[in-house]
């Protein structure tokens, strides 16, 4: 256990929530008593004086301490409890390990800020329909396409409009990776009486969701105890009325290493592929990209990044944020000379010359900290944000898909590769150390 006066700095902002939450003789009796001693996982261990203060705690402010954990927006889901002196746990979160569903989402995956076109016109009212009306209609609902064209964005703004219209509902909103993770932790990490117990909390977990929606399914191909496990999730959830959203990157019958039963379950409900959008749907996305980036791009500057771009979305709005990103680091209006210019720099010098480790060692250089300490597990302020500020240049600097940024970050999913990203974007709009101190980190990368 850590020493104790380390976690200050992750606990204050969720005592500042606590403080507009519980009433004040809640919070001075209780909550100031509280000492954070230790950072597990995703959740923060909290130390109480007595055993009263834990059951106390436990009955009447659990709820409220996870909502202000939640709002303090400090990378964690949950808490724990530990009587001073003793070894064990006195209060340990239902969730245990597993996600809270608002956690993982980014809430600004939203209907309002999906960009339709013909492309996805049709998977857009679907995924609509089933917001609307979870276990309506559409039951189950596969969605596929290519890399960056909007899938993640549909589903989750599917979670986010439930979540806020129907809060009684509990949504699930889990990557593949991570459910099929869960799954593999939970047979090899325990033995007997333990693995028993914490298999059916996981798969009651899951089992007990209203709207279960799982992003990039094609990766349990080749996992038969995982698919198996979905199986039996996906039959009760049906058989109960309740609400199941996938995406992947094909359609179930292209899916030749998932088992028979799952591919006609899959195809059992409706199937939707959201295709590459043309020339004008692509110009309609830079604009939306460049509103919420709080810039404004002449209308031939956008031509401009619309031709010749590909058929990725991610790849569009990248080309996009290098322009607006050479606009302030050189002091110049936009234009399409400028715009040429930054996108032949990234051409020429990241492809040939930057890779992963220049922007790793860059980071760990410029905030003197090692390697180790940057792709492990760290919650440290002074680790989370140069962390985030490499996901970020990471992900503006080189054509890598988000899953293998993840990886070369210490096998980290791409949501907290994306979550990372838009942290940082929004930070250098607001903090101006944070903006230079990326203006300046990138600069190194450039001229090596």
């Amino acid at each position: 256990m850590a020493e104790k006066g380390n976690f200050d700095f992750i606990y204050n902002p969720i005592k500042e929530k606590m403080q507009e939450l519980v009433s004040h003789i809640n919070y001075t009796t209780y909550i100031e008593k509280l000492v954070p001693v230790d950072i597990d996982g995703r959740f923060i261990v909290l130390e109480t004086p007595t055993e009263s203060f834990a059951k106390y705690i436990t009955g009447t402010l659990a709820e409220k301490m996870r909502e202000a954990i939640i709002k303090a927006d400090v990378g964690l889901i949950d808490f724990r409890l530990k009587v001073e002196g003793s070894d064990g746990y006195a209060y340990n979160a239902p969730s245990e390990e597993f996600s809270t569903p608002p956690a993982n989402l980014d809430k600004r995956f939203t209907f309002d800020s999906f960009v339709v076109g013909k492309n996805n016109e049709f998977v857009y009212a679907a995924a609509m329909s089933v917001a609307s009306d979870p276990a309506g209609t559409y039951n189950p609902l596969f969605i596929y396409g290519g890399t960056g064209l909007g899938k993640t964005h549909l589903i989750q703004a599917i979670a986010n409009k439930v979540i806020q219209e129907k809060p009684q509902l509990k949504v699930i909103y889990v990557t593949c990776e991570q459910f099929v993770n869960e799954i593999i932790d939970n047979m090899f990490t325990s033995r007997g009486a333990e693995a028993r117990d914490k298999g059916a909390k996981l798969r009651q977990y899951y089992r007990s969701a209203d709207v279960l929606i799982i992003d990039d399914i094609q990766f349990i191909e080749n996992k038969k105890a995982v698919q198996e496990e979905f199986f039996h999730t996906f039959n009760e959830l049906v058989s109960k009325g309740k609400q199941i959203v996938i995406s992947s990157d094909h359609p179930p019958k292209e899916l030749t290493a998932l088992e028979e039963r799952l591919r006609t379950r899959f195809s059992g409900g409706l199937l939707y592929d959201i295709l590459p959008p043309n020339f004008e749907t692509k110009i309609a996305i830079l604009k939306r990209k460049a509103f919420e980036k709080k810039c404004l791009v002449p209308d031939d500057v956008l031509t401009f990044l619309a031709q010749d771009s590909g058929d990725d979305v991610r790849t569009l709005e990248g080309r996009l944020t290098k322009v607006i990103f050479a606009s302030r680091l050189h002091e110049e209006p936009i234009t399409v000379e400028l715009a040429r210019s930054a996108l032949n720099e990234a051409v020429s010098e990241g492809k040939e010359e930057i890779t992963s480790e220049n922007v790793i060692s860059a980071v760990c250089a410029y905030y003197r900290i090692p390697k180790s300490d940057l792709t492990g597990k760290s919650k440290k302020k002074e680790i989370v944000i140069p962390r985030q500020i490499c996901c970020y240049l990471m992900c503006e600097l080189l054509s890598l898909p988000l899953i293998s940024i993840g990886k070369e970050l210490g096998g980290r999913d791409h949501t907290t590769i994306l979550y990372s990203r838009d942290k940082v974007e929004e930070m250098c709009g607001v903090n101006d150390k944070i903006a230079k101190d990326v203006d300046d980190i990138k600069n190194i990368i450039l001229k090596k």
